[in-house]
C-alpha cells in the first residue's frame, strides 16, 4: 500500500459534508504539519468579510502544499475553526476548487481566533507516500 486511502466505513453513518471518516496513510510516508492558515492576502490584509477571509485561507493552503511540492490529495486531516457561522454554499464552493478528495475534517465554532479580525483559521496535515 503506498497510497493514501480515504473511506467510509458501511458500520458508521454517512459523513454529514465533504470528508472521510477514514484516513489511512501507509507506511513510511513522510508527514507534514502546517500552522492554521488564515485569511490575509499576500500583503498580509485581513478583509472584515468572513467570505473573503475563506476565500484567502483556501489560497494560502494552496500556496503551502506547494511550498512542499504537495497537492490537495496529500491532505490527510483538516481542522477548521470559525468564530462566525460558515455559508456552506460558499465554502464548499472553495473546497472543490482545491479538492479532488474528501479528507477527514473536523469543524468547530470558536468565540475567538489569535486576532479579534481572524474570523476562520483552517490548519492540515499532510502526508507524502514513498
Amino acid at each position: 500500500m503506498n497510497t493514501i486511502i480515504r473511506k467510509n466505513p458501511r458500520t458508521m453513518p454517512a459523513p454529514v459534508g465533504e470528508y472521510s471518516h477514514v484516513t489511512i496513510v501507509p507506511k513510511n510516508s513522510t508527514l507534514y504539519t502546517f500552522s492554521g492558515q488564515i485569511g490575509t492576502d499576500l500583503s498580509g490584509f485581513i478583509s472584515e468579510d468572513h467570505e473573503k477571509q475563506v476565500e484567502d485561507t483556501f489560497k494560502n493552503i494552496e500556496r503551502a502544499l506547494l511550498s512542499e511540492e504537495l497537492t490537495s490529495d496529500n491532505i490527510i486531516k483538516v481542522n477548521v475553526w470559525s468564530v462566525d457561522e460558515i455559508n456552506w454554499d460558499h465554502f464548499y464552493d472553495m473546497w472543490g476548487k482545491l479538492f479532488s478528495v474528501n479528507p477527514s475534517m473536523t469543524i468547530a465554532y470558536v468565540t475567538a481566533l489569535g486576532l479579534p479580525e481572524i474570523k476562520i483559521e483552517i490548519e492540515i496535515l499532510a502526508a507524502k507516500p514513498e
